[in-house]
């Protein structure tokens, strides 16, 4: 027997007093974001809201590093997302990275790319991956140094972008490992400059000390 039709009057119809602001937010997330996918993107904003998660939310507009060059796709406001996101856990699931990557509208196959720059076959060691993805960003390894202090920095931008010396050389060391033209002398030449340049600042790394560091 087929449901018979029904009429509401306003009266009738419930709407919790919080979700005014809840829809607010949401829309302002998604002009600052501007996802590629709103449908995806918004499964996932509601997704992390209900789980008490993170929101793949960026801090700013942006205008994509992407599409100087050409469309990888990601950018440095969708990183910081991810870092957000996961960070935490230290080994990241692989499953997991690709929810969160999926949602943030971004190409699988550049995933699968710097998955394959490593061995994460018992999970992702997320600083590693993180400075994968900075290196995707960066056409260089200072560049992508640039890119992940001023992804990981608290001071506000457009400062001294500044990070933790051993947070620098872990990343620092790793991305030049991956180079063959980079031998392990020239690494610890580098990094001892480094530290001697920051030694008097706390152990704190900005963008001019390694740059400085690396004509010396």
């Amino acid at each position: 027997m087929p449901v018979p039709d029904v009429m509401f009057c306003a009266q009738q119809i419930h709407v919790p007093p919080e979700l005014p602001d809840i829809m607010k937010q949401f829309t302002k997330a998604a002009i600052r974001t501007q996802p590629r996918d709103v449908l995806q993107w918004s499964y996932g904003y509601f997704y992390a809201l209900s789980r008490g998660e993170p929101l793949p939310v960026k801090e700013r507009v942006e205008i994509p590093v992407a599409t100087q060059k050409n469309d990888t796709g990601l950018t440095p406001g969708l990183l910081k997302i991810l870092h957000k996101q996961l960070s935490e856990k230290k080994i990241v699931d692989i499953p997991e990275l690709q929810r969160k990557w999926k949602n943030l509208c971004l190409p699988v196959q550049q995933l699968h790319n710097l998955l394959r720059l490593d061995s994460f076959a018992d999970g992702v060691e997320w600083m590693k991956f993180f400075a994968l993805a900075c290196s995707a960003l960066g056409g260089s390894l200072l560049s992508s140094m640039k890119h992940a202090c001023e992804i990981l920095t608290n001071d506000p931008q457009g400062a001294a972008a500044r990070i933790p010396y051993d947070t620098f050389a872990f990343l620092y060391t790793y991305l030049a490992g991956l180079d063959e033209e980079i031998t392990e002398e020239a690494v610890e030449s580098y990094l001892k400059a480094l530290k001697e340049q920051v030694s008097r600042k706390e152990y704190m790394v900005g963008i001019a000390d390694f740059s400085i560091a690396k004509k010396v």
